[in-house]
C-alpha cells in the first residue's frame, strides 16, 4: 500500500463521534481521522513491519498515520537521530505513550534517551522521558534491579513540575518501578514519603497517588510473585 491509499483508507474509517471523544480526553484531534487503536493496529498487520512507509506516513502528520506508523516501524531501524526527530513531533500525549512503549523501548538507546528527555523542558520530550522509564520497568523483566535505581534521582528532581501531562508520567514512571521489586517498592516509598511534605502541589499528588498503590497489600503480594518467577 502507498501513503496515499492508507490515508483514503483512514478518511473511509471517519468518525466524527470519536474525534469528540479524543478531544475529551486530552488528546490532539486537529489532524485526526477518529479512528480506535483496535482497528489500526488490525491495519499494520495487514501492512506488516515497514519501515521506509512508517517513515513516510509520519510526514504526512495525521494523527492516525503516526500511530500506524509507529506500528508497522523497524525498531531495529530506529537509530538516536530519528528519535530526536519525532520526539519534538509529539503533540499529544498518546502518540507519545505508544511510540515509546511501541517502539522506542525496543531500541538499544532506550535507557539513555530516558535520562536525556527527563532532563528536557519540552512537556511532550519530558513525558516520553518518564514514560520509557515506566515502560522499561515492566518490559525489561531480566535485567538488574540496580539498574534501575538512577531514575529515583531523576523523579524526586522533577516531581514540581506541574503540567499534567508531565506529572502523571512522572507518577507512572514511579508506580511501575516501585512494583517491580520488594527492593524498588522500598526505593519508591521512600521518595514518596519526602516528596509529600516537599511545597509542592504536584509532587505531593504524585506521592499520594503512588503509596496508595505501592501500599496496597494486593500489590506487594504480587511483586512477591514476580520475584518467585524471575
Amino acid at each position: 500500500m502507498t501513503v496515499q491509499e492508507i490515508l483514503q483508507t483512514l478518511q473511509q474509517h471517519s468518525n466524527f463521534v470519536n474525534i469528540q471523544g479524543m478531544s475529551r480526553y486530552g488528546i490532539n484531534t486537529e489532524k485526526a481521522f477518529g479512528i480506535k487503536i483496535p482497528i489500526l493496529r488490525q491495519l499494520a498487520k495487514s501492512i506488516g513491519k515497514n519501515h521506509p512507509l512508517a517513515l513516510e506516513l509520519w510526514k504526512s502528520e495525521f494523527h492516525e498515520a503516526r500511530l500506524l506508523a509507529i506500528f508497522i516501524a523497524d525498531p531495529k531501524q530506529v537509530d538516536e537521530t530519528l528519535m530526536e526527530q519525532w520526539v519534538l513531533d509529539f503533540n499529544s500525549w498518546d502518540i507519545c505513550d505508544q511510540c515509546c512503549s511501541n517502539l522506542f523501548e525496543r531500541t538499544p538507546f532506550a535507557f539513555q534517551k530516558a535520562l536525556e528527555w527527563v532532563d528536557r523542558n519540552e512537556e511532550f520530550v519530558k513525558r516520553a522521558g518518564f514514560v520509557l522509564i515506566a515502560v522499561l520497568a515492566v518490559h525489561r523483566k531480566k535485567l538488574n534491579d540496580q539498574e534501575f535505581l538512577p531514575f529515583f534521582s531523576c523523579i524526586e528532581e522533577k516531581s514540581d513540575d506541574e503540567r499534567n501531562f508531565v506529572k502523571k508520567a512522572v507518577n507512572w514512571a514511579l508506580r511501575q518501578l516501585g512494583k517491580r521489586s520488594s527492593l524498588l517498592r522500598d526505593r519508591a516509598i521512600e521518595v514518596c514519603e519526602r516528596l509529600k511534605v516537599r511545597d509542592s502541589k504536584s509532587a505531593r499528588w504524585i506521592a499520594t497517588d503512588a503509596l496508595r498503590e505501592l501500599k496496597s497489600e494486593k500489590k506487594q503480594k504480587k511483586i512477591v510473585k514476580l520475584a518467585d518467577t524471575k
